[in-house]
């Protein structure tokens, strides 16, 4: 099983830094311009001038990919830190406190999570307005409760542990037991529901593009453009192929690292 675990921490980690440092270079320089339009390029086979070759408008598909893959990253982590804070926050006033504050927020949470939520954050990004701030506050929002839920388990089983109820006879505050003794002891099993949600809102995100609602044209998303490259699957395969294994990439990296981080510390 270790032999195992450090090849999930090796492949993941590879894969994540690659990721990673191809997306803050892309914040920072390009090739060419992922915006700029060249009819004269259009539809290049992957070359030394255009490593994944060039789109319907004759745009660098290598650009506009770490262009687009910076724009879902950010998102992605904007959203995890909202459903994260909030979900921490409700989690451990209903694992630790319980009684009334525990219903209420139960209830909320389950309301939220009675209703499909990717159809939910459709509906949500319909109203507010086809922007960036939408979509990470739709996303962020529904992504909440899952969190909480994780946060709130796993304060209810140590507010009973005897260290905790040691620190209360020796004085521990309410704020002190639950964010000084108790919350750090959530970090490994909140550190997986960090990554699963970051996979989950790269998915998401990069399905809204996929269906309109997502970044708009002229700017790069990964959605957009797999969605734009349907069209183009029997003359341009690459067009497609680049885009839809830089998500899946993207999603593999952190998935493995994850799981080769759990393995170690098990």
């Amino acid at each position: 099983m270790k032999k195992k675990g450090n090849l999930f921490l090796y492949i993941g980690g590879t894969i994540s830094a690659i990721m990673t440092a191809l997306i803050v270079l892309g914040f920072f320089w390009t090739p060419y311009d992922p915006t700029a339009l060249d009819a004269s390029a259009k539809f290049q086979s992957p070359s030394a001038a255009h490593i994944m070759g060039t789109d319907n408008f004759g745009r660098d598909i290598f650009s506009r990919v770490i262009d687009g893959a910076g724009d879902t990253f950010l998102i992605a982590l904007c959203v995890v830190a909202i459903g994260c804070f909030f979900g921490v926050l409700i989690g451990s006033i209903c694992g630790y406190i319980g009684g009334v504050p525990d219903l209420v927020l139960t209830r909320v949470c389950d309301s939220i999570t009675a209703f499909p939520s990717f159809l939910l954050a459709l509906v949500i990004v319909s109203i507010l307005g086809k922007s960036t701030f939408n979509i990470v506050l739709a996303l962020g929002i529904l992504f909440i409760p899952s969190f909480a839920r994780t946060v709130r388990g796993e304060f209810a089983r140590c507010r009973e542990l005897n260290y905790i109820k040691s620190a209360k006879l020796m004085g521990a505050g309410t704020f002190r037991t639950m964010f000084i003794h108790i919350l750090p002891n959530t970090f490994s099993v909140l550190f997986t529901a960090v990554t699963i949600g970051f996979n989950n809102a790269v998915l998401s995100e990069a399905s809204m593009s996929f269906l309109g609602i997502g970044i708009q044209p002229p700017f790069a998303s990964l959605g957009s453009m797999l969605s734009d490259s349907q069209a183009y699957l029997h003359n341009a395969p690459w067009y497609a192929l680049c885009t839809g294994a830089t998500i899946i990439l993207l999603i593999l990296g952190f998935s493995l690292l994850s799981e080769g981080l759990q393995r170690r510390g098990g």
